[in-house]
């Protein structure tokens, strides 16, 4: 029985650049499913995505941002208004936390601006890598690994890592 050579950085390299052309040619269309018009409502609809559907945020945040257009607006709101509002995503009182905690803090040391660096972005309350780099990507055009389970998971199969840690596969 021969001996598998390990594959080269070059060949791993290769190998990830055909699958990426392969996925590109085979999804052209592939896009965020989350329904936004500017970085602040895909950074929300993003932390309100966690443990539901895209389809049922896109069906909640029309609301919330008719109410409360800004960080400013979400910031200053009635915790209880916003809970309401946001019930139908689930987990809605730890989601109504992140998302007015985000809004200050926006509001408090970023000038009411989402920031556009993951380091910046991820001191923000609720949001972590996936969600900063969801936004980097689709609100501003900044390239960047969105892991989660699926990713995590396709990676792992197409032999790009071996590991289960998001940051490791990020990286």
């Amino acid at each position: 029985m021969a001996v598998k050579t390990p594959e080269t950085h070059t060949g791993l390299v290769r190998r990830a650049r055909k699958i990426n052309r392969v996925l590109a040619e085979t999804y052209p269309d592939a896009h965020c499913e989350l329904d936004f018009e500017n970085s602040f409502q895909l950074l929300v609809a993003t932390v309100l995505s966690a443990q539901t559907t895209d389809k049922r945020v896109n069906l909640t945040t029309p609301t919330l941002f008719a109410k409360y257009p800004t960080p400013e607006d979400l910031a200053a709101a009635s915790p209880q208004d916003v809970a309401e509002i946001l019930r139908p995503t689930g987990f809605f009182n730890a989601k109504t936390k992140s998302v007015m905690g985000l809004s200050a803090a926006l509001v408090e040391r970023f000038g009411g601006e989402v920031p556009r660096t993951l380091d910046e972005m991820v001191t923000l309350p609720g949001v972590g890598r996936k969600t900063a780099n969801v936004v980097l990507g689709n609100a501003y055009g900044i390239p960047g690994l969105t892991v989660d389970t699926h990713f995590g998971r396709l990676s792992r199969r197409f032999r790009w890592t071996a590991s289960d840690d998001p940051v490791k596969v990020e990286a």
